[in-house]
């Protein structure tokens, strides 16, 4: 399956049950990059529009650039009104951006899907002089006897899940050289219930969709799970948010 391909049928899920990311992360953007009411980003691989509509609500002009046509979509449902907000069907690889247009390139749990090199020149292309690029994920805290759960899940059922894994903590020196980049991780976490933590384990583009063989068998040990660490009908997802940046 092509990586444009993966998400299309879970965009409700993604949308509804996905994490977004903390203000100590935009507050960093908006301190770090010196990004102002003026500031322009392009959110690559935007999917739904999680960050964009975060990027929005500090000011900024937002491209949100997405390949897949039912992620693209939820975006728009979203933030369609919005007059910062430009929907763009595009790649890392082929953002269809003007030459030198934004000032900050974010990519949030989506650069693993591309081409390093060829992202590379492509996301200095539309960046101004100056200008920023953001690679970030929100990977699953597994520091307590719920998140190991989760993630024993997560393995056991997820089709290429290893390998997908491993790609969301990558080694970018070598994308940013010659420049330098930096490291900083910011800490949050979200509550969901029992729809909301089914929903977002079929939001991930490796695990089961309805119809596969092993979705039911994955939905009750989902419930299982959340039954046994559940507190007044919640469970408690910690993030840790890696943030790699350079220029």
């Amino acid at each position: 399956m092509l990586p444009t391909e993966r998400f299309s049928g879970r965009a409700h899920n993604y949308s509804n049950y996905r994490p977004d990311y903390p203000d100590t992360l935009l507050r960093f953007f908006q301190e770090k990059f010196r990004l102002n009411q003026e500031s322009k980003v392009a959110d690559i691989g935007s999917g739904t529009g999680i960050l964009s509509a975060q990027l929005l609500q500090k000011g900024y002009q937002v491209f949100g650039v997405e390949p897949n046509a039912d992620m693209r979509q939820k975006a728009e449902e979203a933030l369609g009104s919005h007059a910062g907000f430009v929907s763009i069907t595009g790649t890392g690889e082929q953002t269809n951006l003007p030459d030198h247009s934004v000032n900050l390139v974010t990519v949030a749990q989506a650069f693993h899907w591309m081409d390093p090199a060829t992202a590379k020149k492509e996301f200095h292309r539309i960046l101004t002089p100056g200008g920023h690029i953001a690679i970030l994920w929100n990977l699953h805290a597994q520091d307590s006897l719920f998140g190991q759960g989760y993630e024993a899940l997560r393995s056991h059922y997820g089709m290429d899940y290893k390998k997908i894994r491993k790609s969301h903590e990558p080694d970018l020196a070598s994308f940013f050289a010659p420049a330098t980049m930096e490291v900083v991780v910011f800490s949050h976490h979200i509550f969901l219930d029992l729809q909301g933590f089914q929903g977002q384990i079929q939001s991930s583009s490796f695990m089961p969709q309805p119809g596969h063989p092993q979705f039911e068998e994955m939905m009750e040990k989902a419930e299982q799970l959340f039954t046994t660490y559940q507190e007044n009908g919640l469970v408690k997802i910690a993030y840790n948010t890696k943030l790699y940046y350079g220029s």
